[in-house]
């Protein structure tokens, strides 16, 4: 699936100001959710913190990519967050985070969802996109930075990211 597709403008939020990593987490669902009406932000927030307590969603480098699973939805669901200052996350890298990346994916797992999953994992592995967001200062060139950043991967990239 498309970046595009799973994550919309109006869940990205540039300059965020979060105390802790649980306060992050609760911005967080509050950004998932708003696509979802049906879906209340404090049952997300549960979610992202006991899958926490499984293990660390720091993917190093500053950055974190916590996700759960969502009944009631059928494709994965994402939401960003660019901090105004680092917070710790308990990475294992010992870096704190700045670059937050969300996802909501369906109870049942299928090969598209861990293809989604495998591509925002690379995508947010890139050094280049990573310096690009972390150059953002609103939230619209944020999302811009984001998308233009998984469109500007060469072809071959694209195509074993989305299983085509």
């Amino acid at each position: 699936m498309l970046l595009e597709e799973i994550i919309n403008p109006d869940a990205v939020l540039c300059n965020a100001h979060a105390r802790s990593k649980k306060h992050c987490l609760e911005i967080l669902s509050e950004l998932l959710v708003r696509s979802q009406a049906d879906i209340a932000a404090d049952d997300i927030f549960a979610s992202l913190i006991e899958r926490e307590r499984l293990g660390c969603t720091s993917l190093e480098a500053g950055v974190a990519f916590p996700r759960c699973r969502v009944e009631g939805i059928d494709r994965c669901i994402a939401a960003m967050i660019k901090l105004s200052e680092p917070i710790d996350f308990d990475a294992s890298d010992g870096e704190p985070v700045d670059i937050v990346f969300g996802l909501m994916v369906p109870t049942e797992v299928n090969d598209t969802h861990h293809a989604d999953i495998a591509m925002i994992t690379e995508r947010l592995s890139d050094a280049d996109l990573r310096r690009r967001l972390r150059e953002a200062t609103s939230s619209s060139a944020l999302y811009r930075a984001l998308i233009d950043g998984a469109t500007a991967a060469p072809a071959d990239q694209l195509k074993t990211a989305h299983g085509s």
